[in-house]
């Protein structure tokens, strides 16, 4: 797998990185602020995310048209859309690119040998399922606690919170 949802081969986990991490939680805090601007000070303090890690994060998130930023003084960012309009799927492809690729390429075009194509379908399940969840849900659900029906459904099913 590769971007933000990727696939470690010691634990064979899909993974979340930390950029990506930081970047939901930075762009939700701010989303909390709608009438106001948040410093990457604050972003910091309030998220525990260190500084300069923070500033690479923003920079991509601005890049992105996801934030938009206010020079000066009284200066700091704000939420570039309606929160929701942003996804949190919007958020991973900003950060770290795809969804979800198999040694860095679209699993759609990778060759299989014959007897191994259900592999290939299996990770086309994957990127689609990482979809229904991460194109779904919304930085207003995030903030409201108003998640997707469907979301909810997952989350309610049974070893949801438990490791594997």
């Amino acid at each position: 797998m590769t971007a933000g949802i990727a696939c470690k081969r010691e634990g064979a986990a899909v993974q979340v990185s930390a950029r990506v991490d930081y970047a939901m939680r930075a762009v939700v805090q701010i989303a909390r602020r709608p009438d106001s601007v948040t410093t990457k000070r604050e972003l910091s303090e309030l998220q525990d995310i260190p500084p300069r890690f923070l500033e690479n994060i923003l920079l991509q998130l601005v890049r992105s048209n996801l934030l938009a930023v206010t020079r000066g003084s009284l200066g700091g960012y704000s939420l570039a859309r309606e929160p929701a309009s942003i996804t949190v799927a919007d958020v991973v492809r900003a950060i770290d690119g795809p969804l979800a690729g198999v040694r860095g390429a679209p699993p759609e075009q990778l060759e299989y040998p014959e007897s191994s194509k259900q592999v290939q379908a299996i990770w086309v399940a994957l990127r689609s399922s990482m979809r229904s969840v991460l194109e779904d849900t919304t930085v207003d659900a995030l903030v409201t606690g108003d998640l997707p029906a469907a979301v909810a459904e997952l989350l309610r099913q049974p070893g949801a919170w438990t490791r594997r």
